[in-house]
């Protein structure tokens, strides 16, 4: 993991580069960059780090005690380090908002893995909602087509697992929209969602009842992905959100 911050990092030394400087991102404002949705991919990119590395360390550290806050730390520390790239960027620069996400994401794993029945009961999910593109790898673009969420898993509770409520999951979560630079010429207010909802734990149902080592695998990744379109939600306006 460290080699792959690593080759992200360094590949910016081969663009235009400036001195170490700071820069406040700000946080969930409508005046800031990218309306907040950036700030929940640090701690979801920091979170899913943390949960790799202490997948890792508990196997092989055959279940230690504190192989959680390791594993915490670590991704903590490699998330860092990529964020000194940042800094060197013309257009950018070290955000304590961002380390501060981070830590937030690391911490939440922690949690999660230390904290009895957390980790059977919520989830940190994110949604990538296709475009045009499907998918956009960078820019403004490809914030609009995420959402962050926490999910109560109704699985996780032993009165529910054997009905259907175990398939369903509550969702408290943050999007945005109408924030990429032509929305705002064009005069256009980026809009913000907090919303709450019911989604479709998709991974209990299609691998809940198997202990094959792909249904395993696949449960494993839906517990941080939730599938498109398999959730109903509205936000605090009181409108659908998808």
């Amino acid at each position: 993991m460290f080699g792959y911050f690593t080759i992200r990092a360094g590949s910016k030394l081969f663009g235009e580069t400036d001195g170490f400087k700071f820069k406040d991102e700000g946080w969930f404002g409508k005046d800031t960059e990218y309306v907040g949705v950036d700030k929940f991919a640090h701690a979801w990119n920091t979170y899913l780090a943390a949960e790799i590395l202490h997948n890792r360390l508990h196997r092989n550290a055959n279940a230690s005690e504190g192989d959680a806050l390791t594993a915490g730390a670590l991704a903590f520390g490699f998330v860092a380090y990529n964020e000194l790239s940042d800094a060197i960027e013309p257009d950018s620069g070290w955000s304590w908002n961002d380390i501060v996400m981070n830590g937030l994401g690391a911490g939440f794993s922690v949690l999660r893995n230390t904290v009895p029945g957390v980790k059977e009961k919520v989830a940190f999910k994110i949604e990538i909602v296709p475009n045009e593109d499907f998918w956009t790898y960078s820019g403004p673009r490809r914030f609009e087509q995420q959402r962050f969420m926490f999910s109560l898993k109704g699985a996780g509770f032993e009165e529910l697992r054997d009905t259907p409520l175990r398939f369903l999951d509550l969702q408290l979560g943050y999007g945005a929209d109408d924030f990429e630079p032509e929305d705002r010429a064009a005069g256009i207010e980026p809009k913000r969602h907090v919303f709450v909802g019911v989604g479709l734990n998709v991974g209990e149902l299609l691998f809940g009842g198997s202990r094959s080592g792909v249904a395993r695998a696949g449960w494993s990744a839906l517990d941080y992905f939730q599938v498109p379109y398999t959730s109903v939600r509205m936000d605090q306006g009181g409108d659908p959100y998808f």
